[in-house]
């Protein structure tokens, strides 16, 4: 039977299934623990909406409540509120999840007051707040749905001149807080807390037990306690530290639990599991919080594997200043890995790479996790749409080497990117503070760029035949189909961004900068037109490869010394504006083959297969192929548990 991978487009977003074929494989042992913490991943995803934005839940909860009290709702408001919370669930709220934009109900205030209300008569669980009435909840959620003045963009980190990034960003992680109040102030919890203003200056509302989010992680923390048994030793060492550091919120708690996964690099079965990425935060302190699940597989690890353990050598051999380069590469590992769920920060909309724990000093110390995501990898691949390539390929040699030679290109550099890139190169002597606090605003674009420069640059390297990674006799079409497909990325990725002039999500400021970097710098790229079309065409791989190199060591001097001016510059110079104009171009371009602008992803579904008393036999897995049933079945899987 043939597999569905595409199950539908919302909009310009591409629905697709993720499968899981190896996790029948597993043992029951390892089939349970996955399980549990399944679970886990499921009873955090409350946190990432309500990070994204204070009526993120509220609005969750109104528009699955007409979903699924429709009664006496007219069939053409509730397709329109069908579409919408499909885009609401893909982008975890009202902005896309790629631009930071935000998207609008095509309903009236009336009609959209009425559905909620005629939800509410039939009993569906809405968020009112004491003595509100149904009436009075809609009209109070209006505003965020309708009025494209009111938070209009999720995190701004480049709002225009005498604009502040915090005021200016609609999240959820600072309440009535400015760049201005944060002067002289020292958070305890910078990565775990939210920042709100209190009588007598800044007050933290730390996230742990007890604390901010404390429903949502006393349900985390249980699943993970039920998971303790079936883990082994090292992963088992890991989640009591996790659980420590949800109980606490302290930072030496999460430095532990950092220390010990990283060092459980044998286990089966992993998770990712709390506050991790920054990219929702302007200022690139606040962890995002998300859950991920997954076990190793083992057929596509090893290519992978065989990069790590030659960490050293790529180390030694950067195009960056030596003093730059770590003498002894710390605790590398990798594996490619197959999701068995991602919510929060990381599903539906995934990245097809990891590289962990971000905190540089853990790095530099103990090392680092980097993963592909392979099941994630084979959906993007058979859900892609032939006619993408075509369109903005130059001539059919350059869209047939991406037909025979793109998946593999792409799965190497991504490898390269997560394992070297994200893992190599140190601070300064004498750096005082982590990049991240140095570069700030800035630093995720930064060392995004750096990692995909990394991968650009030992693409074409002999070394990579001689560790039996890359084909001798293909190493050469290889490269030249990465750099034609990292090239195109930068003018194709404007389809996603169909309002304003400018950038704001860290991958497409890094992509940006470095194609506009190196159409300015060298002959390597020329931008072309033919029939009213534009196209960047990768033209001298020699000159794109020199030109990486040198771009590569600049980045990683503004990293290792913490130069903010020079990042600034860097990126709002090359990574943060477009015209409008080639935006335009590339946007009816791709409507006119009705072409998606991104992709997200249904996860597979664990069931328990129980036995008379209760006890659990096995663990099945299937696939919902459905984007609307699994999210309700997560919602409804949330409320089974607060019961």
């Amino acid at each position: 039977m043939t597999r569905r991978f595409l199950l539908e487009q919302v909009d310009d977003v591409a629905v697709v299934q993720i499968y899981a074929d190896g996790f029948g494989a597993l043992s029951t042992r390892e089939k349970l623990l996955a399980w549990h913490l399944y679970l886990a991943a499921i009873a955090g995803r409350d946190i990432y909406y309500d990070q994204r934005h204070a009526y993120n839940l509220e609005l969750r909860s109104a528009l699955e409540g007409i979903l699924t009290h429709a009664t006496g709702v007219p069939v053409s408001v509730m397709d329109e509120v069908r579409r919408y919370t499909k885009l609401f669930w893909i982008n975890s709220g009202p902005h896309n999840g790629i631009t930071a934009r935000k998207q609008l109900l095509r309903l009236s205030v009336e009609q959209w007051i009425a559905a909620v209300s005629a939800a509410a008569a039939q009993g569906a669980p809405l968020r009112l707040r004491e003595g509100e009435m149904a009436s009075a909840f809609a009209t109070r959620l209006a505003p965020v749905l309708f009025d494209p003045e009111v938070d209009p963009v999720l995190t701004q980190k480049t709002p225009g001149a005498g604009r502040d990034i915090l005021e200016a960003s609609a999240n959820n992680l600072y309440l009535d807080v400015s760049m201005r109040d944060l002067q002289g102030f020292v958070e305890g919890h910078a990565l775990n807390s939210r920042l709100v203003k209190a009588a007598g200056g800044l007050a933290e509302e730390v996230w742990r037990i007890g604390g901010r989010y404390d429903h949502e992680i006393r349900r985390i923390v249980r699943h993970l306690e039920d998971a303790l048994p079936y883990a082994p030793a090292p992963t088992a060492e890991a989640l009591r530290a996790l659980i420590r550091f949800y109980t606490t919120g302290d930072d030496t708690d999460r430095l532990a639990y950092d220390i010990a996964w990283v060092r459980d690099d044998a286990s089966s079965v992993d998770t990712v599991n709390g506050f991790v990425e920054v990219y929702l935060d302007p200022r690139g302190a606040k962890g995002a919080w998300e859950g991920l699940v997954s076990y190793v597989n083992r057929q596509k690890t090893r290519r992978i594997e065989t990069i790590a353990a030659s960490a050293q050598w790529f180390e030694d051999h950067t195009p960056w200043e030596a003093r730059f380069r770590k003498p002894n590469v710390m605790g590398v590992s990798a594996r490619a890995i197959d999701i068995v769920i991602e919510t929060g920060d990381s599903g539906p909309l995934t990245p097809v790479g990891i590289n962990l724990p971000n905190d540089q000093a853990v790095r530099e110390r103990y090392g680092s996790k980097s993963v592909l995501l392979a099941n994630v990898a084979e959906a993007y691949e058979h859900s892609t749409h032939e006619g993408l390539r075509a369109e903005f390929s130059w001539d059919e040699a350059e869209a047939g080497r991406t037909r025979e030679w793109g998946a593999l290109a792409r799965d190497l550099s991504t490898e390269l990117h997560e394992v070297i890139g994200h893992g190599s190169g140190r601070m300064a002597g004498g750096a005082t503070a982590s990049p991240s606090e140095l570069l700030r605003e800035h630093y995720s674009a930064l060392e995004e760029a750096r990692a995909d420069l990394v991968a650009l640059y030992f693409l074409p390297e002999p070394r990579l035949v001689d560790l039996g990674i890359v084909p001798a006799d293909a190493h050469e079409v290889i490269v030249r189909t990465e750099y034609e497909q990292f090239t195109r990325a930068a003018l194709v990725q404007l389809r996603r961004v169909r309002e304003g002039e400018q950038l704001e999500e860290d991958h497409m400021r890094n992509r940006q900068l470095i194609v506009n970097w190196l159409l300015r710098h060298t002959a390597a790229i020329h931008v072309r037109r033919r029939d009213d079309k534009t196209y960047y065409t990768m033209v001298d791989p020699a000159a794109f490869h020199a030109g990486v190199g040198r771009l590569l060591a600049l980045v990683q001097r503004i990293k290792s010394e913490g130069d903010y001016p020079a990042a600034r510059n860097l990126i709002e110079e090359y990574g943060v504006y477009f015209e409008p104009a080639l935006r335009d171009e590339v946007v009816a371009r791709v409507d006119a083959l009705g072409l998606p602008s991104y992709s997200a992803f249904v996860m597979p579904r664990l069931t328990p297969v129980m036995q008379g008393d209760g006890t659990i036999l096995d663990i099945e897995v299937s696939y919902p192929c459905d984007l609307e049933s699994q999210m309700l079945e997560y919602a409804a899987m949330s409320r089974a548990q607060d019961a």
